[in-house]
């Protein structure tokens, strides 16, 4: 059973976590104005209420605050703030621990995973943060993992600095973060400096937030100034917007698995259990074998996390000792072999590319492939229609499904992914807004060698429709099947 890390923090903005003598950071969010939840901070013990200096509170509120005999402080930046006065009471633990950092759209939570075991492999105390997996070396065998639901790709300030003290109490070395482009965004990584960096590469995603590509890339681009002087910079070279920042950043190191990359490798053997590669890095030559993460892509994140060791004097050659036996990541090709003999796979693909990638990939293992899926609601609409068109032309059954709808209409989610599949596979298209008779549907259809994707939701275990949050695991599903 994983382990909650926190249930209070001496900063917060969020009043699940305000405890006695904490101090309350108010936030203007997206959804929510956390001005809103200032008399509950309040009642739960807040002693310090920290607001933007162009927020304005009733004479209600302020009367509150002077009544419990809090503390009022006005900044500038709330969310800078945030990240301020999280590190300050945590005492600044970042500057105690090598930090490395991972950016792109795909493959983040694979190559953290995969750097952190590496890390553990080369003798290091190390912890992660990821969107699937926290994971802390309490000195065993294995990486102590804990809960991460409810967190965020990259953490809100006041948990990620906690965290990283937790690790320094435990004599961690080593951390390892995931790095999402609201990280920049949103001021959380403020006080934040690597030792090194990785870029995996540019995909559309959270249009939401960001309209356009080159928007996006701009805030993606804004973890390589996080970088001490000195520290490492790894970039995906087979990436095109990897190649413009190679550009920018002559000085990076560039990997990929064409031969012109500084560090790059060439797949040597790969099923969907053992994998076995080449590696070239820093014109040494060594091969490397591994399990559970089949594919190119997964190849290209295995080589961004060996070339980042390399550059930071690691002796890389060592993991040829020995086979490496990463940890399963939820909801990332996690196979299930099912009662009739077809084998499931949960897999968190939800962008055009990253599902053309994995089914181009089980479609070598397969000659009867069958997709389910849906898009989330109030997200990047541009991405469905050409998630639709790359489904129906590799896969001989899509199903489409809701997968998080939120407020959206599911019809129109389903719609718009429906558009976008060419004229001639339409007939192999069928709509089932119903995710567990979707599944359901899936196995019906499927016989001994059949492989069933079941892509975008991961390790959820939620269906978020209309502001409620139900249950819902498709691997205890699947069981039932």
């Amino acid at each position: 059973m994983k382990k909650k890390l926190f249930t209070s923090f001496p900063v917060t903005s969020h009043t699940d976590y305000v405890t006695q003598g904490t101090t309350f950071v108010v936030i203007k969010g997206l959804k929510e104005d956390g001005s809103a939840y200032i008399l509950q901070a309040l009642e739960r013990g807040a002693t310090t209420v920290v607001v933007q200096d162009d927020t304005s509170l009733s004479a209600e509120i302020l009367a509150l605050i002077a009544q419990y005999g809090a503390q009022l402080v006005f900044v500038p930046d709330s969310r800078k703030a945030l990240a301020q006065l999280s590190a300050q009471a945590a005492g600044y633990p970042a500057q105690k621990l090598k930090l490395f950092g991972v950016g792109g759209t795909k493959g983040k939570t694979t190559t953290v995973v995969m750097l952190a075991h590496l890390l553990k492999t080369l003798g290091k105390k190390v912890a992660f943060l990821s969107t699937a997996l926290i994971g802390i070396d309490t000195g065993s065998d294995e990486l102590a993992q804990y809960d991460c639901a409810g967190t965020l790709t990259t953490p809100q300030p006041d948990y990620l600095h906690q965290f990283l003290k937790l690790c320094v109490e435990k004599g961690v070395e080593y951390v390892v973060l995931e790095v999402a482009a609201q990280a920049h965004t949103f001021s959380r990584l403020e006080t934040i400096t690597f030792d090194g960096v990785i870029f995996t590469n540019l995909d559309r995603e959270h249009g939401e937030l960001y309209p356009c590509m080159e928007q996006y890339f701009a805030e993606k681009q804004k973890l390589f100034p996080h970088v001490k002087k000195g520290g490492s910079l790894i970039v995906n070279g087979d990436d095109l917007y990897g190649q413009r920042l190679l550009e920018q950043y002559p000085y990076a190191c560039s990997y990929g698995l064409k031969t012109d990359a500084h560090c790059h490798a060439m797949s040597l053997v790969d099923s969907l259990t053992d994998q076995c590669a080449q590696f070239k890095i820093q014109e040494k030559t060594f091969i490397c074998t591994y399990y559970g993460f089949p594919g190119l892509y997964n190849l290209s994140n295995m080589l961004a996390a060996i070339s980042l060791l390399a550059e930071q004097g690691f002796s890389v050659e060592k993991l040829s000792d020995t086979p490496l036996r990463f940890p399963a990541i939820p909801g990332r090709l996690e196979l299930q072999q099912l009662k009739n003999g077809a084998l499931a796979v949960i897999d968190y693909a939800h962008t055009a590319e990253s599902i053309k990638q994995v089914l181009l990939l089980m479609r070598a293992h397969t000659q009867h492939l069958i997709v389910l899926f849906g898009a989330g609601g109030g997200k990047d609409s541009a991405k469905r229609p050409a998630m639709g068109k790359v489904a129906a032309q590799l896969a001989d059954v899509v199903i489409l499904t809701d997968d998080n709808p939120r407020h959206e209409d599911p019809q129109v989610i389903t719609e718009q992914i429906f558009s976008g599949a060419d004229a001639e596979h339409r007939e192999k298209v069928m709509i089932i807004h119903d995710r567990a008779a979707a599944i359901q549907k899936a196995f019906s259809l499927s016989y001994p060698d059949t492989i069933i994707m079941l892509l975008g939701k991961g390790p959820d275990t939620e269906q978020i429709i209309k502001g409620d949050k139900l249950f819902f695991s498709e691997r205890q599903l699947l069981q039932l099947l």
